[in-house]
C-alpha cells in the first residue's frame, strides 16, 4: 500500500475543515448531520472520521484553527480588524468565523462537556489580544490609564456584543464608525493621531 504524504494529509484535514465550516454555518452543530458533512467536504464519513475521531473532534477542531486564524489577525491588525472582517464579506480574512463563533457561543452555553473541553483550548485569542496590546501600550500608542487586562476585557466584550447583534440579524451598515469609536477609546489621544496603530 503507497504511503500518503504530510503534504497530502494535511490537504484532506484543511479539505474537511473547508466543507465543516460551511455545513456547521448553515445547519448548526445538531443540524450538520454525517451525511451534510459527507456532502460539504466531498468526502466518505470514513475519510472525515479518520482524521477526526467523532463530530465534536471536527467542530473543535475547526473552532481551534478559526481562534487560531484570529489570533493571527489580531497579532498583526488588533482585534477590531478582526470585527471589521465580520462585517464585510470578500475581506482578505473572510467571516466565516461568524457561523463557527456563532455555533461556538451557543454550544458554550448550552453543553457543559464541550465547555470544559473548550476550555483547554480558547486562550489564543486573548493571549493575543493582550500581547498586542501590550506592544501597543510599549510602544506609546496605547493609554495608559487603563490596565492591559482590562483593556483586552473591553474588547473582547465588545467582540462578543458584535457576534450577538449579527447572530439577531440586525443591521450591520452603520457599525464602522462604532467600531472606529472602540479603536480611539484605546489609544493614546495625541494632537496629530495619523498612523497610530489598531489595537
Amino acid at each position: 500500500m503507497p504511503r500518503v504524504s504530510q503534504d497530502h494529509l494535511d490537504a484532506r484535514r484543511r479539505q474537511i475543515l473547508d466543507g465543516a465550516r460551511v455545513c456547521f454555518a448553515r445547519y448548526g452543530y445538531e443540524g450538520a448531520t454525517v451525511r451534510r458533512l459527507e456532502e460539504a467536504t466531498g468526502l466518505s464519513r470514513g475519510a472525515i472520521f479518520h482524521h477526526f475521531r467523532d463530530k465534536e473532534s471536527l467542530f473543535l477542531a475547526l473552532a481551534e484553527d478559526d481562534a487560531v486564524r484570529m489570533a493571527q489577525v489580531v497579532a498583526d491588525q488588533g482585534l477590531v480588524q478582526v470585527m471589521r472582517d465580520l462585517l464585510t464579506e470578500g475581506s482578505a480574512h473572510p467571516a466565516d468565523w461568524l457561523g463557527t463563533r456563532l455555533e461556538l457561543s451557543r454550544r458554550l452555553r448550552t453543553d457543559p462537556e464541550f465547555r470544559a473541553r473548550w476550555a483547554e483550548r480558547s486562550d489564543q485569542l486573548t493571549r493575543a489580544t493582550r500581547e498586542r496590546l501590550l506592544r501597543q501600550h510599549e510602544a506609546g500608542k496605547l493609554r495608559d490609564d487603563v490596565d492591559v487586562d482590562v483593556l483586552t476585557a473591553f474588547l473582547e466584550l465588545v467582540l462578543e456584543g458584535l457576534v450577538s447583534h449579527l447572530a439577531m440579524g440586525l443591521p450591520a451598515d452603520h457599525l464602522t464608525p462604532v467600531l472606529d469609536l472602540v479603536e480611539e477609546t484605546v489609544r493614546v489621544h495625541h494632537r496629530n493621531p495619523a498612523g497610530a496603530a489598531r489595537p
